[in-house]
């Protein structure tokens, strides 16, 4: 019988370094085929807005997009012309990355403003939180939700109970009061991501004994999640696409997602954890950036 959840009653440790708890996710950077048509994209359906700096630095042109009133980036882009569209079946990599709002009102404003304006959307219920789906003009995937309370979550033994089942839709537009969407509320983060992978096993081997994240649900279909502070996911993982080619350079893709750690002396933990389980990293200027097996590039670095 499921039980009421404390943050310290479940969960899988890693069996050596441990990232704090304190962790917290910063922007994805996306390579995209058609720059304008990406920022007409977040601006005029997720109410994203540009900041004055660009991307990261480099050649090709980019942009840099927060949440309005915000000077930290969620999403960063890339132009690469004709990089190619995410096909049907998926590719090994990003799955989705997910912005999470500050509360469930938040949720159904930015549901009603998708439906007015005709925007396709797949909905549902975790348990732990409510989702919104959609993905952008290159097929990358998204989803915007927002977390119930940690009272209201449960585990079975160990392991945090997460299910999909239906949305509540009309509940979640009620929440909203009718007020519209104008912009990304103040609070908004970048709550997860979400990699189709290869193999379970191997992915456990870089995100949890390699990067040292807490297993917290893994009994779920073909997936893994990873968390610290005993939140439902940091990190997702599949093998929905498994047999998929990696995505390459030449398509639309996430480039690297950031995790900000407390200290310098933490990312000096997660380098040598990463190295002791066999994982190359390198050390550009203050961050240490790691592939994953399939080469999805995570950067960690501090505030």
């Amino acid at each position: 019988m499921a039980e009421t959840v404390d943050a310290r009653s479940y969960g899988i440790r890693p069996p050596g370094h441990r990232l704090p708890d304190t962790i917290r996710l910063g922007p994805v950077l996306l390579q995209v085929a058609d720059l304008e048509r990406s920022l007409a994209f977040y601006r005029r359906v997720l109410g994203l807005r540009p900041l004055e700096r660009p991307a990261r630095p480099g050649p090709a042109p980019g942009a840099a997009l927060a949440a309005p009133g915000a000077d930290e980036p969620l999403v960063e882009l890339v132009e690469r012309p004709d990089a190619a569209p995410v096909p049907r079946r998926g590719r090994l990599g990003l799955y989705h990355f997910a912005i999470k709002v500050p509360d469930r009102a938040a949720l159904g404003r930015l549901l009603a403003h998708l439906a007015a304006n005709g925007v396709p959307v797949g909905m549902a219920d975790h348990l732990v939180s409510e989702a919104v789906y959609l993905a952008d003009p290159d097929g990358l995937g998204i989803e915007v939700y927002a977390d119930r309370p940690r009272g209201e979550w449960r585990r079975d033994g160990r392991e945090l109970v997460m299910t999909t089942e239906p949305l509540d839709a009309e509940a979640v537009l009620r929440a909203g009061r009718g007020e519209p969407w104008t912009a990304m509320p103040p609070g908004t983060v970048i709550g997860h991501v979400h990699f189709s992978v290869g193999s379970l096993e191997t992915a456990a081997d870089f995100y949890h004994r390699g990067l040292g994240f807490d297993k917290v649900v893994w009994s779920y279909p073909g997936a893994l999640f990873l968390s610290v502070d005993g939140y439902h996911h940091h990190v997702g993982l599949n093998t929905w696409a498994a047999g998929a080619p990696p995505a390459g350079e030449g398509d639309a893709r996430l480039l690297e997602w950031t995790l900000i750690l407390p200290g310098a002396e933490d990312l000096g933990a997660v380098a040598r954890s990463l190295g002791e389980a066999g994982h190359a990293v390198s050390r550009p200027g203050r961050d240490v950036v790691a592939d994953d097996p399939w080469g999805t590039r995570v950067r960690l670095t501090t505030d």
